[in-house]
């Protein structure tokens, strides 16, 4: 009777469930202060999310706080953000917590959550030398995560319990093997991480330099261009004054020569030129020149 009342529960629940979907389309969309506002109430959860296998009631309050907030967001509506965060989240875990940063808003505050509780999960297992109780609350914590239907959980808490039965005492030593694979696989993704940041730095550090040895280059070859422009010009200059010299003393030289002559010859006086010969002289350095 027991069961066929919980099954008639669930059953009456569908209906609700899917009315919740139907309407959560007409509820805007989540700002950015809304989805810092939900992290910080998810945050506080989350220890309460580790140590209990059915969080239905703890949708139900996070969806209460958010409305003490001045949110309306429905238990459903909670647990489907949760659920598209941490998958986003993962999707990050390739690439550097930079760009993680730019492409993610929220990685930080997901990266906060995640880091505590595998501080809480190792407390746990440092204090109480439990392995299989932290690695039961990781597994809930996993599935909460993934999928959280009760049916469901039901279905894999119970399969877990049997598995449990039946390998005996061996559940510390598992939980322990559990717990030092998680921490390895969360090392080993962070040294990636900070791999993958520092070639990224490195990248573009070489590509900096590249482009400054690039510009210094371009700056030389401009600048030994100049002073080979300048040193032309000053070539040119030297030679036009050479031969303005060369022109200069050549006129000197035949205007005295012809001086010289005309006194031989006794037609000009040793003060004086006659008047007939000046404009003849005149013409003959313009000649020259």
């Amino acid at each position: 009777m027991e069961g066929h009342h919980h099954r008639h529960h669930h059953l009456q629940n569908h209906p609700v469930s899917a009315n919740v979907e139907a309407a959560s389309d007409r509820f805007p969309q989540w700002s950015l202060q809304e989805t810092k506002e939900f992290l910080s109430i998810r945050a506080e959860l989350d220890q309460s999310f580790m140590e209990t296998k059915r969080n239905k009631l703890l949708w139900e309050v996070i969806s209460t706080r958010m409305r003490d907030k001045g949110y309306n967001r429905s238990a459903e509506q909670c647990k489907c953000k949760w659920k598209n965060l941490v998958t986003r989240y993962k999707g990050c875990g390739t690439i550097e917590a930079e760009a993680a940063r730019q492409q993610f808003p929220f990685y930080d505050d997901l990266q906060a959550i995640f880091t505590a509780r595998m501080q809480s999960i190792l407390c746990s297992e440092s204090e109480g030398g439990g392995g299989g109780g932290a690695t039961r609350k990781m597994s809930a914590a996993s599935d909460e995560e993934e999928d959280t239907e009760e049916n469901e959980l039901d279905d894999k808490y119970s399969v877990r319990k049997k598995k449990k039965v039946k390998i005996g005492g061996t559940g510390t030593s598992g939980g322990n093997n559990d717990i030092k694979q998680i921490l390895e696989d969360f090392m080993r993704q962070q040294l990636q991480m900070e791999m993958q940041w520092r070639e990224a730095f490195e990248s573009r550090e070489n590509e900096r330099r590249s482009k400054e040895i690039e510009w210094r280059q371009t700056m030389e070859a401009l600048e030994n261009e100049r002073m080979m422009m300048e040193r032309r010009w000053r070539e040119r200059e030297e030679q036009r004054r050479m031969r303005e010299e060369a022109r200069a003393e050549k006129r000197d030289a035949l205007i005295t020569t012809l001086l010289n002559k005309l006194r031989r010859e006794g037609q000009i006086h040793s003060t004086s030129v006659d008047s007939n010969f000046q404009p003849f002289i005149k013409n003959l350095v313009r000649g020259v020149q």
